[in-house]
């Protein structure tokens, strides 16, 4: 999974403050496999779930300040099952229960922007990161790969690059010995092929 380059979308600009990165890097390192693999169980949509993990992040950030520091597991875990609801229901899907992803949903007061949290036990282990939910991002991988390899060339190469590999879009102009503009070219379009599949696949 990509390094998320959070923008306050409400400012319009970068993120400034060091202290708050600081903290927002130390969170996106140790959770955002395990918030991509909450989102991707509760939507089945790669994209979707890319979408939802920066989000997340984004108000993880912007909700710092409220936060004690206390179950930081929990409450990175709680906003990134609110976003998705959210994105189901203003999307219309139907919510997948909360069991599937070990928590309880229920109302509650307001955390991270959202009406609803995820109630869980008083400690992290409620949301640890579980055998279910490494093969699960194992899974992940493996479609995508799978994926990335049935689109036509250049494109194949160039989503395994970006997507499963993980390498930015310079280093992938690096290697092929192409102009960073036509890579981009090239990402948006193998982007916008895997997501059609996603999306055939879900309302197969």
């Amino acid at each position: 999974m990509h390094r998320f380059v959070i923008i306050d979308r409400d400012m319009g600009k970068e993120v400034d403050s060091i202290g708050r990165e600081e903290q927002l890097s130390a969170l996106i390192d140790s959770y955002q496999h395990l918030v991509f693999s909450i989102c991707y169980k509760m939507t089945s949509d790669y994209f979707a779930s890319e979408d939802l993990t920066q989000d997340t992040f984004l108000s993880a950030y912007k909700h710092l300040a409220e936060f004690d520091g206390k179950y930081e597991k929990a409450w990175i875990c709680r906003i990134a099952t609110n976003k998705c609801l959210d994105y189901m229901q203003s999307a219309g899907r139907r919510s997948i229960p909360m069991a599937d992803v070990g928590m309880e949903d229920v109302r509650g007061p307001d955390t991270g922007g959202n009406r609803r949290v995820i109630q869980g036990s008083q400690d992290e282990r409620a949301v640890r990161q579980t055998p279910e939910s490494i093969c699960l991002e194992k899974e992940v991988r493996e479609t995508l790969l799978a994926r990335c390899l049935s689109l036509k060339p250049p494109y194949d190469e160039i989503a395994r690059a970006y997507y499963y590999e993980e390498m930015d879009m310079a280093e992938i102009a690096a290697k092929r010995g192409a102009k960073l503009k036509t890579v981009q070219t090239q990402v948006y379009r193998a982007r916008a092929m895997l997501r059609k599949m996603y999306i055939k696949e879900k309302g197969a």
